[in-house]
């Protein structure tokens, strides 16, 4: 399976193909309870084997974002929602620093999320 997500990454061009290994490393680092899979050509990543989000990468208008699940849950001023109901996402530029404290925050309260829905079954 990790050689599927292997060959989504690596068949970008850069500065693309970058900006996604760099943030498929900062999810996967982010705890040793996270999980990746490909599903419909998209990196899907797993809490505890609850999906709580993913990365996208539009082809055609070369656009970045990690997209949340529970993202209607969360309120900070980086995630959009762009008039989806539940999913928020954190845009990122490939040409820019990725803003890591956002997203690392981002991270910890879909975390969160996951862990107080275990609690509550």
């Amino acid at each position: 399976m990790a050689e599927r997500v292997d060959h989504y990454f690596n068949a970008l061009t850069e500065p693309s193909r970058s900006c996604l290994l760099y943030l498929r490393d900062f999810v996967l680092g982010f705890s040793d309870k996270i999980t990746e899979q490909r599903k419909n050509n998209t990196p899907f990543y797993y809490f505890n084997g609850k999906w709580f989000c993913f990365i996208s990468f539009h082809p055609k208008t070369l656009k970045i974002y990690v997209s949340f699940v529970e993202g209607f849950k969360i309120e900070h001023p980086k995630l959009v929602s762009e008039g989806r109901k539940k999913m928020k996402i954190f845009p990122i530029d490939p040409e820019q620093d990725i803003d890591v404290k956002s997203l690392g925050s981002i991270l910890e309260a879909a975390i969160s999320l996951i862990a107080k829905n275990n609690t509550r079954s």
